[in-house]
């Protein structure tokens, strides 16, 4: 059994659309950050850079309980855990879906996250910042586009993780960019993995006490 510590945000539900994908069986566990929960010291023993999502798997590579935190580590981890297709074993295939989700690591997150904290959440209007996130964030759909325009997908013509990684930032910023019709291919993609029955069941994942 899986046991997912996490919280309804873009990375987040990386892992709950990964588990819904593989079908693997887990139990939630939520941390919820706008209450601090995630400096709790019992999930620094899991986490240790204090961010969601992050697993418990009690059956590890060698049998053994194994925690993971870090997504993409989770999204990697639970591929070849499944030996899926969602992460080819292909070095060329493989390679070519890292780079996409390492893209979405370096670029994707942190530009979109900064984004949405300065135009959202900043107590003090920082007029500099959000033009350079805005800007940048909009360079970087500007990648996906391009791509999309010759590819089903992010790495090829093949549904991977680094589409799991990257469809629920894309949440956010067709919220945030007009619905992303500036960027007709990758409109169309974030609506194909949106309609992915497990994509739509991740994205619930966890159910926050009303």
């Amino acid at each position: 059994m899986i046991d997912l510590y996490t919280f309804p945000t873009p990375n987040g539900w990386k892992a709950s659309i990964m588990l819904e994908e593989l079908g693997l069986p887990y139990n939630t566990h939520i941390v919820h950050i706008g209450k601090d929960e995630q400096f709790k010291p019992e999930f620094l023993k899991i986490s240790p850079n204090n961010k969601i999502p992050a697993i418990v798997d009690s059956d590890g590579p060698d049998g053994k309980p194994i925690s993971v935190f870090e997504s993409a580590a989770i999204l990697v981890y639970l591929a070849q855990k499944t030996k899926s297709n969602l992460l080819p074993s292909d070095p060329r295939r493989f390679t070519n879906v890292m780079q996409w989700v390492f893209f979405q690591m370096a670029s994707v997150g942190p530009m979109f996250g900064q984004y949405g904290h300065f135009a959202r959440m900043a107590k003090v209007n920082v007029p500099y910042a959000i033009e350079r996130y805005e800007t940048e964030s909009k360079r970087i759909i500007g990648v996906m586009e391009t791509q999309l325009a010759a590819n089903a997908y992010l790495a090829g013509p093949d549904y991977t993780i680094a589409d799991i990684a990257c469809h629920g930032w894309m949440v956010s910023a067709a919220r945030n960019f007009d619905g992303l019709n500036a960027w007709p291919h990758v409109k169309a993609w974030h609506e194909k993995v949106g309609a992915r029955p497990a994509v739509q069941r991740g994205l619930k994942v966890p159910v926050l006490p009303t």
